[in-house]
Parts: C-alpha cells; structure tokens; sequence
C-alpha cells in the first residue's frame, strides 16, 4: 500500500501530456488602414496631421492634391469658433481663390469611412453633399455632432473627416484662443474671423 501511494505522488508530479499544454494562439492584429503624415508649418508653429487614405480615400486625395500642387502654401488659418476651453474649431483654406481652386469632390460620409470627429479631427467643410473643394476645419474636442446621424431628417450625411492631428496639438490650442475682429465675417460667421489671420507657411508630406 504504502509502495502504491509513493507511486501515485510521484505520478501527480509529472507534466501533463503536450496535448494539454498547447495553447490557441491569439489571432493576428488586423493591419493599420494605411494613412500619410502631413505638416502644417504655421506662423505659430508645425501641426502634423495623419490622414486616412485608406479608410476616406476621396476626401484624403483631395486635399493631398491641395498640398502636391502647394496650393495650400501662403494661405492661413482665418476662423476660430471657441466654444469653451479647449472645445471648438479652427478653419483654413483657399477662401475661393481661383487660382487655387480644385474641382468639388463626392461628400464620404463618416457612417461609410468610419473617420469620426474626435479631438483633433481634420474634416473638409461644405455646403451641399458634394460642394467641397478647398475648405478645411480641425475640430478642438470631440464633437459627435458633426458626424453623419442617418436618423435626423434633412440633410443628416455630416461633415467628411479624413485624419487627425497627432502632433501640434498646442499650435492648434493657440490658433483657438487667438484674436477675433468684432465686425468681420457674415451672419454666424461673424466676431468669428481670425485679427490678424495666422499664416500657413507651406504644406507638405512628411515621412
């Protein structure tokens, strides 16, 4: 008995079989969308901005062709809607320069590219679904309502975000908090335009 016990101990002692030590291997990541970086050097300082080519391949390829062909570059940031601290939007653009205009492009709505209006978010401004051009907006704070909402009635398709930032977020800060005339701009617009614009010094890709 006492030979059958030792046996038993001695037994509980080994490894369990190889069957029961393999384990599931976890599945792979999915592979990052593929996106390009792309700096805005301002009078204020750089923004590096990601963009989504993969996920909002429309909107992203517009505005890379604004940046290619340097279109961008001399322009300046010329809105600031301050909300709250740290909570509004900053807009720049071409300003229906015709020189530097490009032809409208489709309107991607985030339902379809997923490319939501978060902190940082870059997104082209519009009109119309399929009216922008050259316009562009960073949202400060995250900001739902920008977003397309199929359940609102009218025109529910949002604004078409396309990358954010993800360097410079205190450039952007500034250019918020920056001074506004209290007579230019149009209607809502208005008390809303940047005294004196802040400069866009070149737009370009970076690695």
């Amino acid at each position: 008995m006492t030979l059958r016990r030792t046996l038993l101990a001695a037994a509980l002692l080994l490894p369990l079989p190889a069957l029961a030590q393999t384990e599931v291997p976890a599945p792979a990541p999915a592979p990052k969308p593929a996106t390009q970086k792309v700096a805005i050097d301002t009078s204020m300082g750089r923004i590096v901005l990601e963009i989504e080519t993969q996920r909002a391949p429309i909107t992203a390829r517009n505005f890379l062709r604004y940046a290619d062909q340097k279109r961008l570059d001399g322009i300046a940031f010329y809105r600031t809607v301050k909300v709250a601290d740290k909570f509004g939007f900053i807009q720049f653009g071409i300003d229906n320069d015709p020189k530097r205009i490009l032809p409208p492009i489709k309107h991607e709505p985030t339902t379809l590219t997923g490319v939501k209006h978060v902190n940082g978010a870059i997104s082209t401004a519009r009109l119309a679904p399929g009216t922008a051009r050259g316009e562009f907006t960073i949202s400060v704070g995250d900001q739902p309502s920008l977003d397309a909402d199929p359940s609102k009635p009218g025109d529910n398709l949002g604004y078409a975000a396309f990358g954010k930032v993800v360097e410079g977020m205190e450039v952007v800060w500034k250019i918020l908090d920056a001074p506004t005339s209290p007579t230019a701009g149009e209607g809502v617009m208005k008390g809303q335009m940047l005294s004196p614009k802040i400069r866009i010094l070149k737009v370009s890709r970076v690695p």
